[in-house]
């Protein structure tokens, strides 16, 4: 009767064992599940979103990071950024999709993030914005008009839906395929984001596959 006892509960810890990698594979602390999962646009590509704000320092901190990624970024992943919303965020979401729409914004958009962070420019001031503009060789006049556009609107609007759809509470974060997410606090440190973003990418692979 012990002896039997003995081989039932060596079987009992045999299954515990054998599901323990399983349900610990499930929960990292270097990511988080979103729930519910977004729909993605990567037109069949594995997509990794951002979503930031200019006036971050930690956002701004994780731009050469960032830019290393790119370099490398594999040909089945495509990036996007997404301005996060909020009512007093809203100025420099509506800068970054106007630099957008007049074509420019992948020339200015760590141009942006330097007047901010490095030169103390307020862009959040119309006229300290208009100044800075202009200094950097696009025409006020040309940004106020498209600045005004349906298209902006459309863009800003989007952004605010998204921020509210993904639950972004905080910047800078990197979402894979609508269903992971981490950030430098979750993966410790700026330098080692993109070490889990590219381990998120792997999983979004085997799950498309």
């Amino acid at each position: 009767m012990q002896l039997r006892k003995f081989i039932t509960t060596l079987i009992a810890l045999a299954g515990i064992a054998a599901f323990a990698p399983q349900a610990s594979a499930q929960v990292s602390p270097n990511f988080e599940r979103l729930n519910p999962p977004q729909p993605v646009e990567g037109g069949g590509k594995v997509e990794v979103t951002e979503f930031f704000w200019y006036g971050c320092p930690h956002c701004y901190a994780m731009e050469p990071f960032i830019n290393s990624w790119l370099k490398g970024k594999p040909a089945d992943v495509v990036f996007k950024r997404v301005p996060t919303y909020n009512e007093s965020w809203a100025p420099m979401v509506t800068l970054y999709y106007t630099l957008e729409a007049m074509g420019v914004v992948e020339q200015y958009h760590q141009k942006v993030f330097d007047a901010i962070h490095k030169d103390h420019v307020n862009l959040n001031n119309k006229g300290k914005r208009d100044e800075w503009l202009k200094a950097n060789g696009i025409d006020p006049v040309k940004y106020a008009e498209v600045e005004k556009s349906f298209t902006v609107a459309t863009k800003v609007q989007r952004a605010k839906q998204l921020t509210q759809a993904y639950k972004v509470d905080g910047v800078p974060r990197f979402f894979v395929n609508g269903k992971y997410f981490t950030s430098p606090d979750h993966a410790g440190g700026a330098e080692r984001v993109f070490l889990v973003v590219d381990q998120l990418v792997g999983t979004a692979r085997k799950e498309k596959s």
